[in-house]
């Protein structure tokens, strides 16, 4: 989604993002092999491939960054719900653990969207809110 924002900060920051997911998966997928699991279900990579597609779509003929952020919101609350989903379940608690830290990210990662959202539907083009840093993922 990061490529087709205007605003380069904001392109930057869904950039790292990006990269962070993919170490977020890449740590569960790592404890679960040391567990004696082999076989993982991707069930979510085809919802988040529609949902960039979505966005893509509404970037290009509904709008600029405001409706981009309005569309990452939407991303963000739907990956809190299957990690909230996810930790109401019985975990072993090195998993419970990532995936706590995970989420926690996640929902700074949210409230940080909403904040840019609102600016840019204020017209605000200089004030930026704080960017979640992450230091929570670690092998």
């Amino acid at each position: 989604m990061g490529e087709r924002l205007q605003d380069q900060t904001l392109t930057r920051y869904f950039f790292t993002e990006s990269l962070l997911r993919a170490q977020f998966i890449d740590q569960l997928e790592t404890t679960l092999r040391q567990r004696g699991v082999s076989r993982f279900r991707e069930k979510g990579s085809a919802v988040a491939a529609l949902h960039r597609t979505w966005a893509r779509i509404k970037s290009r003929f509904m709008g600029g960054d405001h409706t981009l952020l309005i569309t990452a919101e939407q991303g963000e609350e739907a990956v809190n719900e299957v990690y909230i989903k996810a930790l109401e379940t019985y975990l072993p608690t090195s998993i419970r653990e990532i995936l706590s830290a995970q989420e926690a990210h996640i929902e700074l990662v949210h409230a940080f969207v909403k904040t840019e959202r609102d600016r840019l539907a204020a017209g605000d083009k200089t004030a930026r809110s704080t960017v979640p840093v992450s230091d929570e993922v670690s092998h």
